[in-house]
Order: structure tokens, then C-alpha cells, then sequence
């Protein structure tokens, strides 16, 4: 018998989670993807704390019209935003055991896009 979907993601992110982790000088970028929303944190691993985030849910955001991935490209370039406020030039990209295409690979080039280097 074959893995769940979700216990194959599970196994993937457990995978990425031992070589990324995030510093306060350079964070984790986490990025979520539910069926309808995608969420992105910037994460200080050394002592827990979430240094910045944004979602689709966001009051900017969600009132935009556009397909799933062009939201996402949103998401992106405005984690970037809060990115750069913070002061932070570089962060360490996680997918969260999502293939990398799609509403992810958007996000992703959305944050590049808007100046953030990973």
C-alpha cells in the first residue's frame, strides 16, 4: 500500500525542515497552500518567533480580483514588502512539502520580483 498524500507531504517536509532553518539575520519564508488561501511567514527558527507574514486573506489582498496563482503572486511581493521594512535582504525558501510549480512557484517569483533574494 501505497502513502496518503498527506503523509508523503509530511515526509517531504520533514526532508526540507533538517537543511532550512532561519536565523534572525536571514529567515525561513514559509510558505502554506490550502485548497482556497496561501499564507507566507518569515520565521526566526533560533528563538521562534514569526517575524513577518501575509496571506490571501489579507484586507489588500483578498479584495483583488485574478486566478489562485496570480493571488499568490500578491502574497509574494508583499511578504517581500514587509521583508524589506524589517530590513532583511535574504531569507531561506520553504515549501512546506509542496511541489514547486504552481500557486508556490508564484509566490516565489512574486517575493523575487519585489527585491528578495533566496
Amino acid at each position: 500500500m501505497g502513502l496518503s498524500k498527506t503523509e508523503r507531504r509530511q515526509r517531504i517536509k520533514r526532508r526540507i525542515r533538517k537543511v532550512s532553518f532561519g536565523t534572525a539575520q536571514k529567515p525561513r519564508l514559509s510558505v502554506f497552500r490550502s485548497n482556497k488561501e496561501i499564507y507566507a511567514q518569515l520565521i526566526d527558527d533560533n528563538s521562534g518567533v514569526t517575524l513577518a507574514s501575509a496571506s490571501s486573506r489579507d484586507k489588500d489582498i483578498a479584495g483583488q480580483k485574478g486566478t489562485k496563482i496570480e493571488i499568490a503572486n500578491l502574497v509574494g511581493k508583499a511578504i517581500a514588502d514587509k521583508t524589506k521594512k524589517a530590513g532583511i535582504e535574504a531569507v531561506a525558501f520553504d515549501r512546506g512539502g509542496c511541489l514547486y510549480h504552481g500557486r508556490v512557484k508564484s509566490l516565489a517569483e512574486g517575493a523575487r520580483e519585489a527585491g528578495l533574494k533566496f
